[in-house]
């Protein structure tokens, strides 16, 4: 009778035949291969064939070689939940965020899965809602059940002091994404938000624009703050008027960008352009134009800030600074997955002016 088997379960069988007196039963044909096979085969314990799963450090290269070929001839597959119980945690990258902020998610999410592309580790995405009573209680509950292998925080969640207490105290590894910076070593800063607000403003004064107004962000995130002083920035340099009635403030939804866009819309002599500090926003203020018959760009222009994916669906296209979250995801992530690789990973990112079409000169 002729058995069609795998080629390394029909190697893993035959071997066992040998250690059984020559006779091949069915359930050796089946059989799935251990961790214990592994350590007979290559001629050595158990526990060093953990160690060779799990990329200790300490064991010789000849016999981390013999153990992986071993593994390879039988086609032996590590038991995910027994690693995970063994070294107190589970292989998974958790993505947080705050509901408020899910447009940073699809470009963070990309940049984690990249990063953990060939590794053994997989993603979970988990939302938090910063403005509910027992943030903490919940938080720290996932991570409990969970027990990630590491965090990566996007903001504002990545600003808040109890979020990062939770980790550490749980002793879960975690980079904050685009936080202020701190010197902590476990953030990826995204530099350059007040420089590239001010040049933002450099270029539509540059257009002829001389009433700039601004939409300034949530006054307790640092990203906010940095982008309202660019804005500051540059209309002094320039000595352009900066009075309060061309500032209105935004939580960066597209209701608030709707309210402020009407208010700064109303002011005399109104804006020619209006710089909002999220594409949410902006896209509040072309539906305030656009109530008011204000053509964008002709009348009015506007501009976002995130390059997020609604910037390209509106009409006109959005005119926006890219924030190379995904950039930034993969670099925290593969700090968390490779943490040996320490100075190869970038640490600087910078944010870039996307031009579209909702800019142009101003009116004559």
């Amino acid at each position: 009778m002729t058995c069609h088997l795998r080629a390394s379960v029909g190697l893993f069988a035959t071997r066992r035949a040998l250690d059984t007196g020559g006779k091949l039963r069915q359930s050796d044909m089946m059989a799935k291969p251990t961790i214990n096979d592994v350590a007979r085969l290559a001629g050595v314990s158990k526990k060093t064939v953990s160690r060779v799963i799990n990329n200790s450090p300490l064991l010789s290269q000849a016999t981390r070689e013999k153990v992986e070929k071993v593994i390879s001839e039988i086609g032996y597959v590590p038991d995910p939940q027994a690693r995970a119980l063994a070294l107190r945690r589970n292989f998974l990258i958790a993505l947080v965020y705050d509901g408020s902020a899910d447009f940073l998610l699809p470009a963070a999410q990309q940049g984690v899965l990249e990063a953990i592309a060939g590794t053994e580790y997989a993603l979970i995405v988990h939302p938090v809602d910063q403005n509910a009573g027992e943030v903490e209680t919940e938080f720290r509950r996932f991570l409990e059940f969970q027990r990630p292998s590491g965090v990566v925080l996007l903001p504002p969640l990545s600003e808040r002091a109890e979020i990062i207490g939770l980790c550490r105290e749980l002793g879960c590894n975690h980079v904050r994404l685009g936080a202020s910076p701190t010197g902590d070593e476990k953030e990826v800063p995204a530099a350059g938000d007040r420089a590239a607000t001010a040049k933002l403003v450099a270029d539509l004064i540059a257009q002829g624009h001389e009433r700039i107004g601004l939409i300034a962000g949530p006054e307790d995130l640092y990203s906010a703050r940095e982008r309202e002083l660019g804005y500051l920035d540059a209309i002094a340099d320039h000595d352009l008027d900066r009075g309060p009635s061309l500032i209105a403030s935004g939580d960066n939804s597209f209701e608030s960008g709707l309210a402020a866009g009407r208010l700064l819309l109303e002011v005399s002599p109104r804006p020619t352009a209006i710089i909002a500090c999220s594409d949410e926003m902006a896209a509040g203020v072309l539906h305030a134009a656009g109530e008011l018959g204000l053509a964008v760009p002709d009348k009015l222009s506007v501009v976002g800030y995130g390059d997020t994916a609604i910037a390209v669906r509106l009409w006109p296209p959005l005119t926006t600074v890219r924030v190379p979250f995904a950039e930034m995801a993969k670099a925290a992530a593969g700090s968390l997955v490779r943490p040996d690789a320490g100075g190869e990973a970038q640490s600087d990112f910078y944010p870039v002016i996307v031009e579209r079409s909702s800019t142009a000169r101003a009116p004559g």
